[in-house]
């Protein structure tokens, strides 16, 4: 079978061509010069490959305790922040969804109204003071466990699903709850995976909650740590800084090699969840 392409589909795969090597490009540049010497990077020689190929970068990465630690921090808020912001959101969008539910349309205005109206940050920061969450992990992960947007959509997926599904559950005996979690959740993976990968990687991102909530350096999440390289540099005047004795590193070559190893492990994720995400990514579109 011979394919036939128009002017019009060359002229998409360009633009689109185009629009992959603009998002890929960045992220190449910075693999390059974190991979390169002191001098190519400072002569500004680096392009698209590395010169003078090393990994003293990432060892002064590795080696930083405060990035070791931020590491672990960033790792226990992601995990703990999406667990809690997906039951939480699962369980609400569920009892949404039914129609025999007691001031469900009354609820569903108050929600929607949260998407274009919010408390302002000062009076969120005095409510999470006045729980006495400021320096404490659930500064990180309850602020904001709810987004409005994934309960809507989450909701649209459980209005969709079968009656059937909830029948058998009450013939077999099985409460609201049980139904919930025994049929319910299983049958939902897609938009589970969906609105997980979203949860995750906002909280895998988020550093504004960390310079709100956070005063001690030690529950500090590792976009914070990138934050402050970004802003301050990590050496001196000349742009350069010796690291492990006589290893001289540039500061731009450090701070991508931290934003490298920041987003690695985001990414790593997409894999696993990319069937998932591509089937959920258009929950609500159609009712069957």
């Amino acid at each position: 079978m011979k394919l036939k392409f128009s002017a019009f589909d060359i002229l998409l795969y360009l633009i689109l061509c185009a629009i992959t090597l603009s998002a890929l490009y960045p992220f190449i540049y910075m693999i390059a010069v974190s991979l390169s010497g002191t001098v190519p990077v400072l002569k500004g020689e680096v392009f698209l490959w590395p010169k003078q190929f090393n990994l003293n970068t990432y060892a002064a990465v590795f080696d930083n305790p405060a990035i070791g630690r931020a590491y672990l921090n960033t790792i226990l808020y992601t995990v703990l922040g999406t667990t809690i912001s997906l039951l939480i959101t699962a369980a609400g969008a569920y009892s949404l969804s039914k129609p025999e539910m007691l001031f469900r349309k009354t609820f569903m205005v108050m929600v929607v109204i949260t998407l274009f109206f919010s408390g302002g940050m000062i009076p969120t920061f005095l409510v999470v003071r006045s729980y006495d969450l400021l320096d404490t992990i659930w500064a990180m992960v309850l602020p904001g466990a709810i987004s409005t947007w994934n309960l809507i959509v989450m909701r649209t997926f459980f209005s969709a699903m079968p009656q059937e599904v909830e029948e058998s559950g009450k013939i077999d005996g099985l409460t609201e709850i049980g139904i919930f979690f025994r049929l319910v959740l299983p049958l939902s993976k897609a938009i589970l995976a969906t609105i997980g990968l979203f949860y995750g990687v906002a909280i895998w991102n988020n550093f504004f909650s960390a310079l709100l909530y956070l005063r001690d350096a030690d529950l500090f999440p590792l976009q914070v740590i990138v934050r402050n390289m970004v802003l301050q540099g990590a050496g001196g005047a000349n742009g350069a800084s010796n690291v492990g004795g006589d290893s001289l590193i540039v500061d731009e070559s450090l701070k991508y090699a931290t934003i490298i190893v920041t987003t690695v492990p985001i990414l790593l994720v997409y894999p696993f969840l990319q069937k998932h995400f591509a089937k959920g990514a258009l929950i609500g579109s159609v009712k069957g």
